[in-house]
């Protein structure tokens, strides 16, 4: 996938969160508008793992494959060579499936190494009905019932076979921030 061409000052823009660097002299100038084009997770599965996870992914969400890359100097326990990463695309959201590695430092674990995960995957579809029994049937545990929530939405959670925590909705109505009180009681 292509990534959309920038001119230099916008990219230089996005890398430093909202300086410039100028031309002249180098130097770094705040108060350049930042443009983020968008958050791309990735998820940390435990090696060898990611290839399993790529399926369920596109079994359970319909994710679409976008590329594939293998680690050039490392090979997991088995035969399969390690992922370094996979870019998936799950209807307009991009994520990228990682394998485990000590190489990515101490605080980079997957959720089995952490015994949880610090995360809740939110993914918004046209039917959450249909994409729960979608995810169980692949392999999914639920954690939370569907039901509709105050805020809005038809809602429920599942944890993945890798552990990750999937929050699925669906809106049943168009919900007004400004007409909720500021605690929503559930």
């Amino acid at each position: 996938m292509a990534e959309a061409q920038m001119d230099a000052p916008a990219l230089v823009a996005d890398l430093h969160n909202g300086q410039t660097k100028e031309p002249e002299n180098g130097s770094l100038k705040a108060g350049h508008e930042v443009k983020y084009r968008q958050l791309r997770p990735h998820l940390i599965v435990q090696a060898p793992k990611a290839s399993e996870a790529i399926e369920f992914y596109k079994k359970a969400f319909g994710a679409l494959e976008i590329v594939r890359t293998h680690h050039p100097k490392r090979k997991a326990d088995q035969e399969h060579p390690l992922i370094l990463h996979a870019h998936l695309k799950i209807g307009g959201a991009e994520l990228m499936i990682c394998e485990e590695s000590d190489e990515d430092g101490p605080t980079v674990k997957s959720p089995p190494a952490l015994h949880g995960t610090s995360v809740i995957l939110h993914l918004e579809t046209s039917d959450v009905d249909v994409a729960f029994s979608r995810a169980i049937e692949a392999g999914a545990q639920v954690t939370e019932e569907i039901t509709n929530q105050p805020w809005g939405q038809r809602y429920g959670k599942l944890s993945d076979p890798f552990g990750f925590v999937w929050s699925i909705a669906t809106p049943i109505k168009e919900f007004v921030y400004k007409e909720a009180s500021s605690t929503i009681e559930v």
